[in-house]
C-alpha cells in the first residue's frame, strides 16, 4: 500500500541532510573549522595525510605542527622563503649545493626547500623515531628520494646513544634537554656532523647551507662544524638564551662570532642586520642567519 507519509519523511530526511552536509562542508573548509575539526578528532586517528597544492604531507592529528598544517595548508612555509629571499640578495645561493638540515622533523621545511630548486640535494637529520617515520613517508610521497637523504640521529660533538625526551602535545619540540616533566625519555643515536655527512656520501665542501631547528642543543651540534663554521657555510637557526642560560649563550656567541663577523636577526617586531658579537644572551628565542 502506498505511504505517502513515510516518502514525505524520508524526503525531508534527505534533505535535511543535504543541507546538513553543505554547511559542514563549507565550514570545513574555513580556518575555523579545520581547527574545529582537527581538535575533535580521538586518539584512533594517527595519522592522516593532505593535498598542500604543490606538495603532499602525512602527519599526526595530535601534533602541534600537524594541526598547523591541517589549518593553514602549510607550516612555516614563509620563513623558508624568507630565508631564499635573503639568502639570494647577498649571493648566497650556489648552485650544485647540499642543504644540510638538523632537525628535519616531518619533513614540512624539506618539501619546501626541495619545491624551491634552490639545493641539488638535502640531508635530513631527525632523531625522534616518531617524526623520521613521516619525515620518509613525506619524502617517499612526494617522489623526493633521489634528492634527500634521511638521517635518524641527533646532531653531536660525539658519537654513541643520547638521552632523548619525546614531548607529546609537540613533537617538534622534543629534544636532547628535557624541557617538561611529562616529557618521556628514550635513547637515540647520536652522530657528529662530519659522520653525519660520510654517512649520507656528501663531500663537506657541497654543503652550501645549514638549517638547524633542535631546540637548545645547537651548541652542542655547533662544536662538531667547526670546519663548515669556518668556511663561512651560511648558518640558520633558532637561537634560544633561555634554553642555554646567560652563561653558555655568551660562550656560545663567542663560538659562532669566532667564524662569523655579521648575522641577520629576525625579531618579532622586524628583521636586523648585526654583528654576530652584539647577539643577546638573554631573552626571548629568535631566528638568526650568520652571513659572513
Amino acid at each position: 500500500m502506498f505511504d505517502r507519509k513515510m516518502l514525505t519523511r524520508k524526503y525531508w530526511r534527505r534533505a535535511l541532510r543535504r543541507k546538513r552536509d553543505q554547511i559542514a562542508t563549507r565550514l570545513f573548509d574555513t580556518r575555523l573549522g579545520r581547527d574545529i575539526l582537527v581538535s575533535a578528532l580521538g586518539p584512533r586517528v594517527k595519522t592522516m595525510t593532505v593535498d598542500c597544492g604543490d606538495h603532499v604531507l602525512s602527519f599526526s592529528p595530535a601534533d602541534y605542527i600537524g594541526r598547523k598544517v591541517f589549518r593553514k595548508g602549510h607550516f612555516e612555509r614563509d620563513h623558508v622563503d624568507r630565508l631564499l629571499s635573503v639568502l639570494r640578495e647577498h649571493g648566497l645561493v650556489r648552485k650544485g649545493s647540499v642543504l644540510l638540515e638538523l632537525g628535519g622533523n616531518i619533513g614540512t621545511q624539506t618539501c619546501y626547500f626541495a619545491l624551491s630548486g634552490a639545493y641539488d640535494r638535502i640531508v635530513s637529520v631527525e632523531p625522534d623515531p616518531r617524526n623520521f617515520r613521516l619525515l620518509t613517508i613525506n619524502i617517499a610521497d612526494n617522489g623526493l628520494q633521489e634528492m634527500v637523504t634521511a638521517v635518524n640521529c641527533a646532531a653531536g660533538d660525539r658519537g654513541g646513544q643520547l638521552d632523548f625526551y619525546l614531548n607529546h602535545k609537540n613533537h617538534g619540540k622534543s629534544s636532547a634537554l628535557r624541557q617538561s616533566a611529562s616529557d618521556e625519555k628514550i635513547s637515540v643515536p647520536v652522530l657528529p656532523v662530519p659522520d653525519i655527512l660520510e654517512q649520507a656520501g656528501i663531500h663537506p665542501a657541497d654543503i652550501g647551507l645549514i638549517w638547524m631547528d633542535i631546540e637548545g642543543y645547537e651548541p652542542v651540534a655547533c662544536r662538531s662544524m667547526q670546519a663548515l663554521m669556518a668556511r663561512k657555510v651560511p648558518l640558520y637557526m633558532e637561537f634560544t638564551p633561555t634554553f642555554y642560560g646567560k652563561d653558555q649563550a655568551k660562550a656560545f656567541v663567542a663560538d659562532l662570532a669566532r667564524h662569523y663577523g655579521e648575522c641577520l636577526a629576525f625579531f618579532e617586531d622586524g628583521e636586523q642586520t648585526m654583528k654576530v658579537v652584539e647577539l643577546p644572551s638573554e631573552g626571548e628565542q629568535f631566528d638568526v642567519l650568520f652571513l659572513r
